[in-house]
């Protein structure tokens, strides 16, 4: 095997039992800075994501949000509706990618940050990781990566097959979304696990935790450090942000107060962080007996 092949770093599988598609290295990101948004179901990605979009277009950055989630409502905040997918509009052509022009997917939202939402296969029919790649390539076909200066991607749920996992094929740091419980502190293992396994072949490596919706974060913290993990930001369970969502808007356009402030202040500050580049971690995941055992309140 030739080494300085660009193709030979991508001819290993990344795990154990490995059968997913892997990454065409002419489909990579390149000059933009990428981050991949993952952690259990609900446990406030799309709105951690769509703040971050709005407080990296604040420090003057050109912000590309592609959402990874079937029922497409990564972006609705900053664009105050829910935007066509990628995969419908794909399908309203029969397919044929060359019919399509930008703005039939791609839309405008707060603060000049743009939206994509690739959608997904109808349940139990397909691969969110077919989706992501069909979105990546048809932006890069239509030219608007080039322009970009950072692209989140929020993914759906707990990582579980190499579809979920796709979006680590193109980032360049992994952050998880984790509340200070049991149940949101589990699936982050799982996917410090994903990250791990993906980082073997790709450029992708964990930057750390967002602890969100959590008054404290001592286990979330006290995880970390028997893992080799950092924290990056901490969001409180601040109703503002809740009724952010309800109102369709970013928390940079809700009326300001005190605890506004501070979240929207956190925003900034993390996005300069990325912005200035995270040193990777090397996080050590536990096994699932071990975790359950650790977590265990008294």
């Amino acid at each position: 095997m030739n080494l300085l092949d660009p193709r030979a770093r991508f001819s290993q599988p990344d795990g154990e039992g490995s059968v997913q598609v892997q990454l065409d290295p002419r489909d990579e990101i390149k000059g933009a800075k990428v981050i991949a948004v993952y952690g259990k179901g609900g446990i406030g990605k799309s709105t951690t994501s769509s703040n971050l979009s709005a407080a990296f277009s604040k420090l003057g950055h050109r912000v590309l949000q592609i959402g990874c989630d079937p029922k497409h409502d990564s972006t609705f905040t900053l664009t105050k509706k829910l935007i066509p997918t990628v995969i419908d509009v794909l399908e309203g052509v029969e397919f044929h990618a060359e019919e399509l022009r930008p703005e039939d997917y791609m839309f405008e939202g707060y603060n000049g940050v743009m939206c994509v939402e690739a959608g997904g296969p109808p349940a139990g029919t397909g691969c969110g990781g077919y989706v992501v790649g069909q979105t990546v390539k048809l932006l890069k076909q239509h030219h608007l990566l080039e322009d970009t200066d950072v692209v989140i991607f929020d993914v759906l749920g707990d990582v579980v097959c190499g579809g979920f996992a796709a979006p680590l094929q193109h980032a360049e740091r992994a952050v998880v979304v984790a509340a200070n419980d049991f149940d949101s502190i589990f699936a982050m293992n799982r996917i410090v696990a994903a990250i791990g396994a993906k980082a073997k072949n790709y450029n992708v490596r964990l930057a750390g935790v967002i602890a969100n919706r959590s008054a404290a974060t001592d286990e979330i913290d006290r995880f970390s450090e028997a893992i080799g993990m950092k924290r990056l930001a901490h969001f409180r369970d601040v109703d503002a942000i809740r009724r952010s969502r309800l109102k369709k808007c970013t928390l940079f356009e809700m009326e300001p107060s005190p605890e506004v402030i501070a979240a929207q202040q956190e925003y900034l500050r993390l996005a300069q962080v990325l912005w200035d580049g995270v040193e990777p971690v090397e996080a050590r995941p536990m096994k699932d007996r071990d975790i359950f055992d650790f977590l265990g309140f008294e």
